[in-house]
């Protein structure tokens, strides 16, 4: 719980101090302090809503949530906006320019197929679970 990146990054879900500040306010926690990014429960709390408000802010793709929880939400909705065709998830995941995001995404969403699998005791499909990311103009997000 006491983990922190150099960038500034706390807790198990690796919240930075700005977007932890947001989520507590979009869902209304009241008993918010920045001291608290660390503490488990807020920790889990907040960055669990705010995976949620990025999986509800691009279209409920899981690809495209993972690499907005790790690079922020304008990069995906950018990066999506260039696609000139629908493409594999696998793709899109290979083409993203910034390795730790593009790493990040295949961890996790690999170990979300094993997780399933273990969840549901049944053979998972990454394939499927990676689905098609369809060009779509950026927009704009509120989100950070």
């Amino acid at each position: 719980m006491d983990a922190r990146s150099s960038v500034g990054a706390a807790g198990l879900m690796q919240l930075m101090p700005a977007t932890a500040r947001y989520v507590a306010r979009r869902m209304n926690v009241a008993d918010f302090s920045p001291a608290r990014v660390n503490e488990r429960d807020m920790n889990l709390q907040l960055g669990t809503g705010y995976l949620k408000m990025v999986l509800d802010d691009l279209d409920g793709n899981p690809v495209l949530a993972t690499a907005a929880y790790n690079a922020g939400p304008g990069r995906p909705r950018a990066w999506r906006a260039t696609l000139e065709r629908p493409v594999e998830g696998a793709i899109f995941a290979e083409t993203i320019p910034f390795n730790e995001t593009r790493d990040y995404v295949k961890k996790v969403m690999s170990n979300s197929v094993y997780y399933a699998a273990l969840f549901q005791n049944t053979a998972q499909s990454l394939r499927q679970r990676l689905g098609t990311i369809a060009p779509k103009a950026a927009g704009t997000t509120e989100l950070p």
